[in-house]
């Protein structure tokens, strides 16, 4: 009798989820009207592709049929497009953002410049969970941790700015786990990064499997370390936190992890009518299911796993309310710039 509750509880979960985004449709229409997707980075990069297929896309799932446009707004590591969207931006479902993942910790390290509440955002989800890694040039001997230990002359290791995971996660690696890199930000994109790599000015990178994948796939590069969210294709690599032994250093590691759950963040304005929202997070479980969505986002490399806006709520709220020793310890890694 109890296994017979639960399957018709389930199917009744099931029922109002749809009958939520039906009436939400019903009741929103978007029809004749062009919806802005700010994206905190210059073109090139893993935020912005993924930007520019959802809004290929996502017109076809909304009521109304709108048309979709992606507009860079970079700086700070996104810190200015995730300003933009909080303050600015009307609550009319018009404007969407996608930043960076790590603004999370950002606001949990009271990182100067920032004047938005992650936790205020309306949350649509994120269409993709990203395992960041660090991936060397395929022709230097770098093949284990141990090989990073003692490297000598450290490998320069090209990223964008500190508060991404191409600079935190290998600063992390060398202050924590004895990695010797050398690393050198500036870069305006990833894909300047990797350009970087080609002409063997810098000798590696960090940041989303997804986008460091083509590369991997032709040979340029070996990936060597990853977090702790992972892909059938690299679950085989060691871990981050499993590199240290100490309880904190391995608490800190986690912590930077955490946001990988929610991999391409897409949210909007705070005071978004709950209708928009319930528009946007249906729009977007269909999107992430469909066939021609799945084909092309698969070519880019990205592994689709839906996150709903509640699901990634929760972990903003987790991420805030770390333990203070533990953010005490990451706050000495951890800024935006």
């Amino acid at each position: 009798m109890k296994a017979l509750l639960a399957v018709l509880l389930v199917v009744l979960l099931s029922v109002l989820t749809w009958a939520a985004g039906t009436v939400a449709q019903a009741q929103t229409s978007f029809a004749g009207r062009t919806i802005t997707i700010i994206v905190g980075y210059p073109p090139g990069g893993g935020y912005d592709v993924m930007a520019r297929l959802v809004a290929r896309h996502l017109g076809r799932f909304l009521p109304g049929n709108p048309t979709v446009i992606v507009q860079n707004l970079p700086g700070a590591a996104s810190v200015v497009a995730a300003n933009q969207v909080f303050s600015a931006a009307r609550p009319d479902g018009l404007t969407v953002g996608a930043v960076n993942r790590n603004l999370i910790l950002g606001q949990l390290v009271k990182a100067p410049g920032i004047r938005f509440d992650m936790a205020r955002f309306a949350w649509i989800g994120s269409p993709a969970t990203e395992t960041t890694i660090l991936a060397l040039r395929a022709d230097l001997p770098f093949r284990t941790p141990a090989d990073l230990r003692r490297a000598d002359p450290a490998p320069v290791i090209g990223a964008t700015s500190v508060g991404g995971s191409t600079y935190d996660f290998p600063l992390l690696l060398k202050a924590l786990a004895g990695f010797n890199l050398r690393l050198i930000s500036g870069y305006r994109s990833s894909g300047d990064i990797m350009l970087a790599i080609e002409r063997k000015e810098a000798d590696g990178r960090a940041g989303s499997y997804s986008s460091i994948k083509a590369f991997i796939d032709r040979g340029l590069v070996r990936p060597l370390v990853r977090g702790f969210a992972s892909v059938p294709a690299i679950e085989r690599l060691p871990v981050d936190e499993d590199l240290v032994g100490d309880p904190r250093a391995r608490a800190v590691m986690r912590l930077r992890s955490v946001p990988e759950v929610v991999g391409r963040p897409f949210l909007l304005p705070p005071g978004t009518p709950a209708e928009i929202v319930a528009a946007y997070r249906e729009a977007f479980r269909r999107m992430v299911a469909d066939p021609e969505f799945e084909a092309e986002a698969e070519r880019a490399g990205f592994e689709l796993k839906f996150t709903p806006g509640d699901q990634a709520l929760r972990t903003v709220q987790e991420v805030l309310s770390a333990p203070p020793d533990v953010v005490r310890v990451f706050s000495q890694f951890f800024r935006f710039e």
